[in-house]
């Protein structure tokens, strides 16, 4: 597999450039009050070099909706997000894929708060089933805990389409996931359930090390896209990034020294998540442009 550069944080980058008030499904309003904000993103991590752009879709979750009264907003909601990818991919040089979003069904990095195994399955499927047909592969990203690897590995997988899964790890413990179980227990599980590549995510990038050591030698690409928080902590009492603090020492090349170490561990797959703008996308292109070149050659 040649390496692979990803998109960075949608979410973190449409609010900054809509001026929007963060709320729980901000990030899913803004494909209704600005669809071509969405798309030109989207253009904008292609340009920097992106091969694979996700949609955003990652809160408009079933559950989520349902939280808020919308959850009839389910199926507009998706097909508006894939509608700006497409749109994005349609204007832009080259041929990036589009990867579906299973994200954690309830909320980010609160692995104690999943639904029912059999709620989350029927979920899961539900979200797949209203992706598959526009995508190129999915991805199952910020995954907390075994169970939820899974889950939504699974259902991604009976799609017959590529499947990637991400894992978000314990802030100071990379060798951990936010439940505190092995990262190496979770990428296993969802390797057996039909992960082509597992990768950790949402995370800081100091922990990102010790995850790719101990998912190196499970027989798939590995990978790693991490966030540029200070600490997600803000996020998980209040439920929205509006106290979330952007890291200052996280400039583009100081995050390519982190994807190097990576890349030196075996990571073939390599982008960036919250807080991770095109800029970011763009240092790692660069760099990683030989790369390419020589694994096509």
């Amino acid at each position: 597999m040649a390496l692979t550069i990803l998109d960075g944080g949608m979410g973190q980058e449409l609010l900054r450039r809509s001026g929007a008030t963060p709320t729980s499904l901000w990030s899913a309003a803004v494909m209704q009050d600005a669809p071509d904000l969405v798309s030109q993103v989207h253009c904008d991590f292609i340009a920097a070099g992106a091969d694979v752009i996700t949609l955003n879709s990652y809160s408009a979750t079933p559950t989520r909706l349902a939280d808020e009264n919308c959850e009839d907003m389910f199926q507009p909601l998706q097909m508006a997000a894939i509608d700006a990818a497409h749109k994005a991919r349609d204007r832009s040089p080259g041929n990036a894929r589009i990867a579906g979003c299973l994200p954690p069904l309830p909320g980010s990095y609160q692995p104690g708060q999943r639904l029912s195994a059999h709620a989350a399955q029927d979920e899961y499927r539900r979200i797949v089933n209203a992706q598959a047909a526009h995508v190129d592969l999915f991805i199952c990203e910020t995954i907390p805990s075994v169970e939820e690897a899974r889950i939504a590995t699974r259902a991604a997988a009976e799609s017959g389409l590529e499947t990637w899964t991400a894992l978000t790890l314990d802030e100071t413990d990379g060798r951990c996931l936010r439940s505190g179980e092995p990262v190496e227990t979770a990428a296993m599980a969802a390797i057996e359930e039909g992960a082509g590549a597992v990768l950790v995510n949402c995370s800081p990038p100091e922990t990102i090390d010790a995850a790719l050591d101990r998912m190196a030698d499970l027989g798939v690409p590995i990978g790693a896209y991490a966030n540029g928080f200070k600490s997600i902590t803000p996020i998980v009492e209040t439920g929205t990034v509006n106290e979330a603090e952007r890291r200052a020492n996280l400039d583009p090349r100081a995050y390519c020294e982190f994807a190097q170490g990576w890349a030196a561990i075996g990571a073939q797959i390599i982008g960036g998540c919250c807080e991770i703008g095109p800029a970011h996308i763009e240092e790692l292109a660069r760099h990683f442009a030989d790369v390419k070149i020589a694994s096509r050659a």
